[in-house]
Order: C-alpha cells, then sequence, then structure tokens
C-alpha cells in the first residue's frame, strides 16, 4: 500500500525464515472475520469491518480461492441467550453486514447437526488460506518495485558512519546489511526483541501461547458446513473451541490455549529454557497467571486428554 500510493520509495522486507508467513500468519485458523466482538468505535472495530469488505475485494482481483461459509455464534442456556444479545447490538453497532439474530429453526437450516436456543448469524465470514493470499502480497510487492530478503535474520540496530542519507544499518545474523531511512518493525513474536535491539523498552513482552487444534473424522466433517463458535464467556480473554472449515476440506475443532515453551515452540517438546525463564518470570504472566489459574489448569488439561477439548 504504501509502495501504491509513494511509488518511487525504494522498501526492502526482512525475513528471518525460508519464506514468508512462515509463523503466526501461516499457522491461523483461516478466519475473515467480519468484526462482531470488538468495542464500538474502537479502531479494531473499524479496521475488521474495513478489512473484511478490502480482503474479498482482493481475493476477487486476484482469483484467489476461498469460502463465504458464513459463521454461527450459538447460546445453548439462557444466560448464554443475555450475553448473545449483547453482542448482537454490538455487531450492529460496528455494521457488520447482514448480521442477523436467529431462533433454533433457522440454526437447523444453516447447520442440521447444530443445537442451541439462539444464534447470532454472519453469512459474510469467511475462510481462505492466509498463507497463499501473503505469497500473492509479496509478488505485488516485488511488482511494484519492492525488495524482499528471506533468511535475513536480524541480529543489530546501528547508525551508519556518515549518517546522511541512510543513516540506519540492519545487520543480519549473517553479516548481510541493509541501510535505510526509516524501519518498520512487525517482528510477530520477536517483536519486543527487536524493539530491544533499537534501545527501546522490552514492555510489553511477548508471552507465547499455543492454540491447539484437533482434526474432525473425515467421515463427520459433512455434519460442519461453516464457523460454529460459543457465546464467549466473559471472564475470559479467548473466544471458546470452535468448529472451523478449512480450504482443503478438513474441520478443525479448538483451539484452547497453553504456554508455549518457546516463543516459537507448536509442540509439547519445542522448549527454549532461556525463553521460558524470560516468560515466567514476566510479572505481567504472574499476574495473569494468578487471575486465570482454574481457567489454565483446565486449558492443560484439555490439551493432555482430548476427551475434554471435544467435550467443551
Amino acid at each position: 500500500e504504501i509502495l501504491l500510493r509513494h511509488p518511487t520509495l525504494r522498501i526492502a522486507i526482512v525475513e528471518k525464515e525460508s519464506k514468508l508467513a512462515f509463523h503466526q500468519s501461516g499457522h491461523n485458523s483461516g478466519v475473515i472475520h467480519a468484526g462482531i466482538y470488538y468495542k464500538p468505535g474502537s479502531l479494531k472495530a473499524k479496521l475488521c469491518v474495513e478489512g473484511l469488505h478490502l480482503s474479498y475485494k482482493y481475493l476477487d482481483e486476484k482469483n484467489i480461492p476461498y469460502k463465504k461459509v458464513g459463521k454461527l455464534i450459538v447460546a445453548t442456556n439462557p444466560v448464554e441467550v443475555e450475553r448473545l444479545n449483547d453482542l448482537y447490538q454490538r455487531s450492529l453497532a460496528n455494521n457488520v453486514p447482514d448480521v442477523q439474530m436467529v431462533d433454533q429453526a433457522k440454526i437447523k437450516e444453516i447447520e442440521p447437526y447444530c443445537e442451541g436456543l439462539k444464534a447470532i448469524w454472519s453469512p459474510h465470514t469467511g475462510i481462505v488460506d492466509w498463507g497463499l493470499v501473503t505469497q500473492y502480497y509479496s509478488r505485488d510487492f516485488k511488482a511494484a518495485g519492492g525488495d524482499v530478503y528471506v533468511n535475513f535474520k536480524v541480529a543489530k540496530f546501528s547508525e551508519a558512519p556518515d549518517r546522511v542519507d541512510y543513516p540506519i544499518v540492519v545487520r543480519s545474523e549473517k553479516g548481510d546489511e541493509i541501510r535505510a531511512r526509516n524501519i518498520l518493525t512487525c517482528g510477530g513474536l520477536q517483536s519486543d526483541k527487536l524493539a530491544e535491539m533499537t534501545g527501546c523498552s522490552s514492555v510489553p513482552k511477548i508471552v507465547p501461547f499455543r492454540g491447539e487444534y484437533l482434526l474432525l473424522s473425515k467421515d463427520k466433517c459433512h455434519m460442519v458446513r461453516g464457523n460454529i463458535y460459543p457465546v464467549p464467556d466473559p471472564r475470559f480473554p479467548f473466544l471458546g473451541v470452535h468448529f472451523t472449515p478449512r480450504m482443503d476440506g478438513s474441520v478443525w475443532l479448538g483451539p484452547n490455549a497453553v504456554l508455549a515453551f518457546r516463543r516459537e515452540g507448536y509442540k509439547w517438546s519445542d522448549i527454549n529454557l532461556l525463553e521460558l525463564i524470560d516468560a515466567l518470570r514476566f510479572p505481567g504472566f504472574i499476574k495473569m497467571a494468578s487471575k486465570f489459574v482454574g481457567a489454565g489448569m483446565m486449558e492443560i488439561a484439555r490439551s493432555a486428554l482430548i476427551p475434554l477439548q471435544v467435550r467443551e
């Protein structure tokens, strides 16, 4: 977008892995969200709804495959119905397109195997492979004159000796250098480390949590047409365990949320003691863990015992 607005600029992207979207951008459920949950008037609400329309516009322009499967947020008891009504008013305030409150009969029409008292139906929520979308972004970026350097793990920021046109030096672990006038850091799980390298505060600090999904049996995938979510519990910062169809025809069930033992730890066996100790000592984590100790133990149990996650 910056290159399209300012085509004379020279912009480079540096990526520490061998390809783009190697971590968070390529490790998500692939949902195109519609902006239901966010506080009305907030920047998140505004950008999510705008992003929904812009995403579909881009996908159509580039002929990138996606599915507009919709999303049900289902209330299964009277307490959840109350929360659902509040969430529905929020979605209306956020201008979520064509959002509806539906009854049991309509739930069955949309998702024949789903049981619930009432539900929010968001027909424009969709799914896509964001890793594939990132590849298209990269092609467009290069076509507009941008450069992408992979296998470039940033080791140091420093000032250039002459400090004239390009005063900032970005050096990789291999010793490669790029000079720049301005730098934007979008480092994901390493963003606080990059901030520290520039002399900024290490707070806010990244404390990595891993979301684990189960794969629905192939002979059961026909039972789920679109995204099926529970009504979120306001006590916890999660949306709850949900069904998510994928572009390959599979269906995911999850996620839970468990502390990862390294920043890019996708399995229990992925351990980095220094990163783990750094996370455990962070006051923000200690405060959060003490507040949600019960929920945290349940998340660990659901990770270890599959039937618990299925029941949830």
